[in-house]
């Protein structure tokens, strides 16, 4: 199957989309500028580094999964020096309360008399790093969760907005080590792509241990700034989409759902929950910031199946059977993409 067909859309889209011809162009070049600059300082992981990128420009939340010690902390420190973003960064920890992260009322002295002021607490910032965020209890994850949707903070009554932009990128190890908690499954929904960070082949890692155990490597300069990742946020937006490409996004994530009409057998056999009507707009999304990414004004079939993974690892929970059988998500998500034919598959 051709991937890389291309379906008509409005010539109105088309009309108004040249006028952003500038930006794209600028997108299309500060990539390279991008990479070199953590290439100063992360070696390898291309794949993980170009998701979390995606998700910064279409203004989602990213999970990512990996065993301690691969540069995850790291990573996102050094994404957030590049687009000159406030960096906050959270420690998960068992005894973390939710007031810890959001922040808190304390009485102090005004020249008005004593009254209650609120604190701002570490969420208030561009980009947060929740590390290690399933090493706290589900009540304390969960502090993130009007955050992480509405963008603002509701404390003693009042709401108090966050600053633009904002994102949470967060990092969590493996499920099976010890003092985990599983992150609950609305939390789980805000996160528009789930990241695994995997072990480096053998040449990479022999890399970063002599880049770590010498000299300091050069700084890392900023390219972009806050206002131009919310000019990227509209622009992404603005990016056109055949309707046959939502319509499978759509049919994409409604087969990840076991026992409806139409529901793969393999769905129904492995999976306990799948995917709701968010993992299709981020299919949509994400697809639109993968086009800019790669200089295109236009969605490809190859953007949607692309982003699947990472879209649908988070969002389907397989039941009892299939982890007895050893079959991951990863795995549903290639049969899917075998199983639903594409606009003119």
């Amino acid at each position: 199957m051709n991937t890389e067909i291309e379906t008509p859309v409005p010539a109105s889209e088309t009309a108004n989309w040249r006028h952003e011809r500038e930006t794209v162009e600028r997108i299309t070049a500060g990539r390279a500028q991008i990479e070199a600059e953590l290439s100063k300082v992360i070696v390898g992981q291309k794949e993980v580094i170009e998701q979390i990128l995606l998700a910064l420009f279409a203004g989602g939340h990213c999970l990512i999964t990996g065993a301690p010690g691969l540069a995850k902390t790291l990573l996102v420190k050094s994404i957030a020096q590049i687009f000159h973003l406030k960096f906050q960064r959270i420690q998960f920890t068992p005894d973390l309360m939710p007031a810890d992260i959001t922040g808190t009322e304390i009485l102090q002295e005004t020249p008005e008399g004593r009254r209650m002021v609120f604190v701002k607490g570490p969420v208030f910032g561009n980009l947060i790093l929740a590390d290690e965020i399933n090493r706290t209890p589900p009540k304390t994850q969960a502090a993130l969760l009007e955050a992480m949707q509405e963008h603002q903070v509701t404390a003693a009554g009042m709401r108090y907005a966050l600053p633009e932009p904002f994102f949470v990128l967060a990092t969590q190890n493996p499920i099976e080590m010890e003092g985990t908690y599983p992150l609950p499954e609305a939390q789980l929904d805000r996160f528009m792509f789930n990241v695994v960070m995997d072990y480096l082949p053998e040449s990479e890692e022999v890399a970063v241990v002599q880049r770590t155990t010498s000299a300091e490597s050069a700084p890392i300069e900023a390219i972009f700034g806050g206002d131009d990742v919310i000019r990227f946020h509209q622009l992404v937006r603005k990016v056109p989409v055949a309707e046959e490409m939502v319509r499978y996004a759509v049919q994409l994530a409604a087969a990840s759902r076991p026992h409806q009409q139409g529901t793969p057998d393999f769905v129904n056999e492995w999976a306990s929950w799948g995917a709701g009507t968010r993992a299709a707009q981020y299919l949509v999304l994400g697809a639109k910031a993968r086009a800019l990414f790669k200089g295109r004004s236009h969605v490809t079939l190859e953007d949607l199946r692309t982003l699947a993974y990472p879209i649908l690892r988070h969002r389907i929970l397989l039941n009892y059977r299939a982890e007895a059988e050893g079959i991951k998500v990863d795995t549903v998500t290639t049969k899917l993409l075998e199983t639903i034919n594409g606009p003119l598959g």
